[in-house]
C-alpha cells in the first residue's frame, strides 16, 4: 500500500489557493482513478483505490498546513508503512508556474507542510512539487502562496492536474523519470 497526501488547507475560503494545489492534485487522481467515497480518517480525508494494481490510500489532512505531519504520521502508523510509501503533492515556490518535478528527501523550502512532515517522520519521502512560481520579492510570497489562482491560470492548472493524474500510474509504478518524461511530453 502506497500514501499519496495532496497539502492544503482544509475549507472552501481556501478551496483555489495556490497552496492548495496539493489538495487539488489528489481531488482529481481519485476522480480519474473512481476511487471509493471520502472517510474521515487520520485527522483528515481519506479515499481508497487502486492505480497500476497498487493500492493507493489518498489522504488530504483536515488540519491546517502546519500540522499535516499529525496526519501523515497517524496514517503511516496505522498501516505499519515506512516512509518510503509516502508520497506528498505540494506547492512549490522554487518552480515556474504548472512545472512538475519529483524527488525524494531534499529542503523545506520554507514550507510549513513538508517541515510539519520532517518534524513527524524525517525528510526521507517522495515529493511531487507542483510549481506556482516566485512573485519576484519576499514580501509578496504570503499574498502569491495564499491567493487564488487567477481567471487566466484556470486551464493551465486544470491541464497540469489532468496529466499530473494520468500519468499517475508512473507513480505507482515507483518509475519517477518516467513520470516525469510522460508528464513533460503532455504538457
Amino acid at each position: 500500500m502506497q500514501i499519496w497526501t495532496g497539502l492544503g488547507n482544509p475549507g472552501p475560503k481556501y478551496a483555489l489557493h495556490r497552496h492548495n494545489v496539493g489538495f487539488m492534485a489528489v481531488d482529481v487522481i481519485a476522480e480519474t482513478y473512481g476511487f471509493g467515497p471520502v472517510q474521515k480518517k487520520f485527522s483528515g480525508w481519506v479515499q481508497e483505490g487502486t492505480i497500476a494494481g497498487e493500492k493507493i490510500l489518498l489522504l488530504k489532512p483536515a488540519t491546517f498546513m502546519n500540522e499535516s505531519g499529525r496526519a501523515v504520521s497517524e496514517a503511516l502508523r496505522f498501516y505499519k508503512l515506512g516512509t518510503d510509501a509516502l508520497t506528498v503533492f505540494h506547492d512549490e515556490l522554487d518552480l515556474a508556474p504548472f512545472k512538475v518535478k519529483v524527488r525524494r528527501g531534499g529542503g523545506l523550502a520554507g514550507h510549513n507542510g513538508l517541515r510539519s512532515i520532517n518534524q513527524h517522520l524525517g525528510p526521507d519521502f517522495r515529493r511531487v512539487r507542483i510549481g506556482i512560481g516566485h512573485p519576484g520579492s519576499k514580501e509578496r510570497v504570503h499574498g502569491h502562496v495564499l491567493g487564488n489562482y487567477t481567471k487566466s491560470e484556470m486551464d493551465p492548472l486544470a491541464a497540469m492536474l489532468g496529466a499530473i493524474a494520468a500519468e499517475a500510474e508512473w507513480l505507482a509504478k515507483d518509475d519517477d523519470p518516467r513520470f516525469m518524461s510522460e508528464l513533460a511530453l503532455r504538457m
